[in-house]
């Protein structure tokens, strides 16, 4: 394999065509400089100059190594300065996992300010229930997640990004969007129930079930994305507990309506971490990122 100094001898006399003018160039004397051609030559397997006594030019070959030979010494020279700014974190990539609620509320500011403080990172997003933010966090294939409580806090350094509340969403002309008050469970004992799956989303089930009595037998249709619960509720198909940033989907035909008993904000969306993370770029964000985007 050919080395630096013999590309650089190359390039040097390929722009000059001239030896001598090339190795004053170079701080070196000639005969050396032709040995170093002499040897690229042999390991390219091809002639790159034709000289004579009174003149040096570039072969065909010569004339398609010679911009081969500037593209990869223009990469060496950069390499140095590309591995300090990914070591310092200001280059490379971040693996982002988030939920689809996090997708429309959260998200959005928040990689406004990564962009401002990593405009040299490159981000890649994935959408993944908080189970399998978890795990991917831990097989190192994310760096961060934007994920509901609970994690292991000796596993996983975290910080609130924000707290919302629950809230019913309804058909619009529902009946219920007449009362001029807090819904109560009173309220639903006969209503038709679009309910959290108690596996993939298991954060909002435990959730819902600890601030209402839940009717199970009115339970119609259970669900893990909160889009799809809304849909759902749009087509007439029952009333869901959804958290408040739903409210920016925006679907037609439904209204929002407040929750007796929702204990103000009980609901949670944390940026978490591995503490044994590694990526250079994680840590200035962790160090440096506003995380009271909610």
């Amino acid at each position: 394999m050919f080395t630096f100094d013999q590309l650089a001898g190359f390039i040097a006399v390929g722009e000059e065509l001239h030896f001598g003018r090339a190795a004053e160039r170079l701080n070196m004397t000639q005969p050396p400089l032709s040995r170093q051609i002499q040897k690229l030559e042999k390991i390219v397997g091809a002639e790159l100059l034709e000289r004579d006594n009174r003149r040096v030019q570039l072969t065909h070959a010569g004339q398609a190594f010679l911009g081969e030979a500037r593209r990869l010494m223009a990469l060496a020279e950069r390499a140095p300065a590309a591995a300090r700014r990914i070591a310092s974190g200001r280059s490379g990539v971040l693996r982002i996992g988030f939920t689809a609620t996090s997708g429309f509320s959260i998200l959005g500011p928040l990689l406004e300010q990564i962009a401002a403080l990593l405009p040299d990172v490159d981000i890649d997003l994935q959408e993944l229930v908080t189970g399998e933010q978890i795990k991917a966090l831990q097989t190192e294939e994310l760096d961060l997640g934007l994920a509901r409580p609970p994690f292991d806090k000796d596993v996983f350094d975290s910080r609130l990004l924000y707290r919302e509340s629950m809230m019913l969403a309804v058909p619009a002309g529902h009946f219920l969007t007449t009362l001029g008050r807090e819904v109560g469970d009173v309220d639903l004992k006969d209503e038709p129930l679009i309910m959290h799956s108690p596996t993939k989303a298991r954060y909002f089930y435990d959730l819902v079930v600890r601030m209402f009595p839940v009717q199970h037998g009115n339970v119609v249709h259970t669900v893990s994305q909160i889009l799809t619960m809304v849909s759902l509720v749009a087509a007439k198909r029952g009333v869901a507990f959804v958290p408040q940033s739903a409210v920016k989907l925006g679907i037609e035909d439904v209204r929002f309506l407040p929750l007796a008993g929702s204990d103000g904000e009980p609901v949670e969306m944390h940026a978490i971490w591995s503490r044994a993370a590694t990526n250079p770029s994680l840590s200035r964000l962790v160090r440096d990122l506003d995380f009271n985007v909610g």
